[in-house]
């Protein structure tokens, strides 16, 4: 048996440290909380994130970040993207030199823009890196609903061991070397999750959500393209996959901001209704300086930046979708490497 870490007491993190037990590995579980930690050691349960959902007694849970990573070959880090930094220097502390590190956090850090497999580069040059994402409700994963996710690294020994790792019945592991392009359709869906949460809470109908999830993909791909990132990569699980459900259900805590913001909430009272991070609401304020510096056309990040940070009437979301210039459907061909023509 191997020694794997995951490091974050989150729901996603949970269920990633229950698989892997599962599997008949031993799950070192690193959490913030001494509270937290006595629930998993002792009652084999995360009551504050998957009340109800058995733990296999391999996960031991610590607050020792020593504890948790020393000897450890496969280390998951899955804590907010605002701390990632802070804790994956923790990680490298203490983690051995030839350990893998794969980032499960969706999102961007603030003022460097740098995503997270970024910052596993810089804290830890020379380790071995990864990225899961894809379309991975925690609550649904627990009950065993059939899930699919995606694996990205350079490193096919990465691949590999991490499809093994986290492979069972229900939830299945799908690979990519797009790290960069896996890593921010993960970032970027969060933003146009909490525009389809606001759009269901006004009274938008399926019609409203397919075009705000069509344009949201088409965005997602112009963008990532500037960046480097492949826009076919948008097209996969962690591309359409993961906005689609994102974008479609109270599940998801972005979704459940737009609707509390379409309800009437500032967006300091949706945070604290939601009650857990969500990401997209600091995503969609880096997102829109850095596609205003390179840019890129991206009506429906521009309108929700709008409606969060200068309190403009809800109703700019979408006349800034259906009265824009852009009127191409479709904007990247597969066998072709050029953009299309617009006009």
């Amino acid at each position: 048996m191997s020694k794997t870490a995951v490091i974050g007491g989150g729901s996603f993190g949970t269920v990633v440290a229950n698989i892997i037990a599962l599997n008949g590995h031993d799950v070192q579980f690193w959490m913030r909380s001494g509270e937290l930690v006595n629930q998993v050691n002792q009652l084999h349960e995360n009551k504050q994130y998957l009340p109800g959902y058995a733990l296999s007694k391999q996960v031991v849970a610590t607050e020792s970040m020593a504890e948790a990573v020393t000897g450890a070959n496969l280390i998951f880090v899955a804590v907010p993207s605002s701390s990632f930094r802070e804790v994956v220097k923790q990680v490298v502390s203490f983690a051995p030199t030839d350990s893998m590190l794969i980032s499960t956090t969706k999102g961007i850090e603030p003022d460097s823009f740098k995503l997270m497999s970024q910052i596993l580069s810089e804290e830890s040059p020379g380790s071995k890196i990864g990225v899961l994402s894809g379309p991975n409700l925690a609550k649904e994963i627990a009950t065993k609903h059939p899930t699919g996710t995606v694996i990205a690294s350079n490193f096919v020994e990465i691949r590999e061991s991490v499809k093994e790792i986290l492979r069972s019945d229900t939830f299945r592991v799908y690979t990519n070397d797009d790290m960069f392009g896996i890593e921010l359709g993960g970032s970027l869906k969060n933003i146009y999750a909490i525009i389809a949460g606001l759009a269901a809470s006004i009274g938008m109908g399926h019609n409203t959500n397919s075009m705000l999830v069509t344009r949201a993909l088409a965005e997602m791909a112009r963008f990532g393209r500037e960046l480097g990132a492949d826009p076919m990569t948008f097209l996969g699980l962690a591309g359409v996959g993961d906005l689609v459900v994102t974008c479609s259900t109270p599940l998801s805590r972005n979704y459940r901001i737009g609707q509390a913001l379409g309800a009437g909430c500032s967006i300091e009272e949706a945070i604290a209704e939601v009650g857990q991070v969500a990401e997209g609401v600091n995503t969609v304020k880096l997102v829109k300086v850095k596609a205003d510096e390179l840019n890129v056309y991206m009506p429906l990040v521009s309108g929700l930046y709008r409606i969060i940070y200068e309190n403009q009437p809800i109703k700019n979301i979408l006349s800034s979708l259906t009265l824009s210039e852009e009127a191409l459907d479709v904007e990247f061909a597969a066998t072709d490497e050029k953009i299309l023509n617009r006009n």
